[in-house]
């Protein structure tokens, strides 16, 4: 089976004051176009948590405690070729130090009998 995988699906979880600016940043740079359609993305709502350690340089919390921030996973597609350059513009505009950033690879439709 030989599959060529021409799309993926980005998600990311950002503090929700920050979500505009990401979900902006990254379909100006070409992700979320479906067909006929610019700007489409998903959102939803969650709790995100982590522990800083000491190297770290946290947005929010502070090292070595345990946080729980409320954030948005946003979701959105990107064609393959415009990856590198919608992570790039996504790295720079949002507000973590790591950013946790999912690239799933999509099979099209086309592809199915």
């Amino acid at each position: 089976m030989n599959i060529n995988i021409n799309k993926v699906k980005i998600s990311v979880t950002i503090p929700r004051e920050n979500v505009e600016e990401v979900r902006k940043a990254v379909c100006e740079a070409g992700a979320g176009i479906i067909g006929n359609y610019t700007y489409c993305t998903t959102s939803t709502r969650t709790i995100g948590t982590f522990i800083p350690s000491d190297e770290a340089h946290p947005y929010i919390g502070n090292n070595n405690k345990l946080e729980f921030v409320e954030e948005e996973k946003l979701e959105f597609v990107c064609d393959i070729d415009k990856v590198k350059k919608v992570i790039s513009k996504l790295r720079e505009v949002h507000p973590y130090e790591e950013p946790a950033i999912d690239i799933i690879p999509l099979i099209d439709e086309s592809y199915f009998n």
